[in-house]
């Protein structure tokens, strides 16, 4: 079941309480409060009491689950060459070591993992059941190992200060609190480590995404995405701010004090 993870590594996303980890679950001694582990992946989110913006692309994700890999790759071999030379213009800018303890959140179906040539410990948390659900099938496929959660980015379950690389890639423009999950990916930092945040310009999304039939609904025109860069706190050092992917994504990194 659970192939690295610690239950001191956790906290109760709602009371911060320690939780302790049972056969069932991640249980919270205090209240009784029990996030089951099922399908692979731990569940510290009920999908019918999100609200906002996270519901609706919840919502999303979990209808085009099935094929979002699939398409993905025939998109990235039109656009790129390839998926290694799309998702290399920005997983080439983290500080990684063998042994490194990373946290992607919005993992999606695990897709960067492959990609990443440190032998780490993977942690990745998203939203969407259905998308943790094709991440767990890829892993067993690649025979690669993983923790994975599913939750908010806004509430992370982790105490603070757990990992060496954490990172997101693509849908944080879209979260209902963009600004409090990059102090969540802060938080569960450590000192010293530089962070990465990339994630879609306006370019890709309304050049394409409000194009595409089963997902342009989701997307207005003409609403412009909030301004990532400006949510980063001042303290934070080295900031930079990049467009990769032939303008179709943007890159920020950052490193925690």
């Amino acid at each position: 079941m659970r192939i690295m993870l610690k239950a001191e590594m956790l906290r109760d996303p709602g009371t911060f309480d320690r939780l302790e980890l049972t056969p069932a679950g991640a249980v919270n001694p205090v209240n009784g409060q029990c996030y089951p582990w099922e399908h692979g992946f731990f569940a510290f989110l009920n999908e019918a009491d999100t609200e906002g913006s996270n519901k609706k692309y919840l919502e999303m994700y979990n209808k085009i689950a099935r094929f979002y890999r699939l398409s993905n790759k025939a998109y990235f071999a039109l656009k790129f060459g390839g998926e290694r030379n799309y998702r290399r213009q920005f997983l080439s800018v983290l500080e990684l070591r063998d042994g490194d303890r990373v946290l992607e959140t919005s993992v999606g179906s695990a897709d960067n993992f492959p990609y990443i040539d440190a032998k780490a410990e993977f942690y990745g948390l998203d939203i969407s059941s259905g998308m943790l659900k094709q991440a767990v099938r890829n892993l067993r496929r690649w025979k690669l190992k993983a923790e994975l959660f599913q939750g908010q980015a806004e509430h992370l379950p982790f105490q603070d200060k757990m990992f060496d690389c954490v990172y997101h890639v693509g849908g944080i423009n879209y979260f209902s609190d963009p600004g409090r999950a990059v102090l969540e990916m802060i938080r569960v930092a450590k000192s010293g480590t530089r962070l990465m945040i990339a994630d879609e310009t306006e370019k890709l999304v309304k050049g394409t995404y409000v194009k595409v039939p089963v997902v342009k609904g989701y997307f207005e025109k003409g609403k412009d995405l909030p301004g990532i860069l400006g949510l980063v706190p001042e303290n934070m050092l080295e900031i930079e701010y990049r467009e990769v992917c032939k303008g179709m994504m943007y890159c920020i990194t950052f490193r925690k004090p």
